[in-house]
């Protein structure tokens, strides 16, 4: 396997991993700060937002490179072996489908939630 089929591999299993972390995030056995960071890595893996901009050279891709990656980390080694394995099971299944609605609905809601937070923390800074 090339480089390029090697990048490729990866690129489908940190996908994967993000789609657990969805699972995850959805799941009642997990402990809240687990779900609560699950939740924010998936909706800055999907955002098209980054905190630094793609048209910056070279540091552009260099958050996705390493913040996506090593979210996906930390937030799996914070869920139970036993809820992993069945959220990772159901995101294998889902990844050989098409992208739900539902899906798209979640990330909606959860970046209007963050926005919400940021007016009212903004507001409250300013008096």
């Amino acid at each position: 396997m090339g480089v390029r089929g090697h990048i490729r591999a990866q690129s489908r299993r940190l996908k994967r991993e993000a789609l657990a972390l969805y699972f995850v995030a959805r799941d009642r056995r997990t402990p809240w700060f687990a779900r609560a960071l699950a939740a924010m890595v998936v909706a800055y893996a999907l955002s098209p937002f980054d905190l630094i901009p793609d048209f910056i050279p070279v540091l552009g891709f260099l958050d996705d490179l390493v913040i996506v990656p090593l979210g996906v980390a930390v937030a799996l080694k914070l869920v139970p072996p036993a809820v992993l394995v069945d959220c990772r099971a159901r995101a294998q299944l889902a990844s050989e489908r098409p992208v739900s609605r539902a899906g798209a609905a979640f990330m909606i809601c959860v970046w209007l939630a963050f926005a919400a937070l940021a007016v009212i923390l903004i507001r409250d800074a300013l008096g």
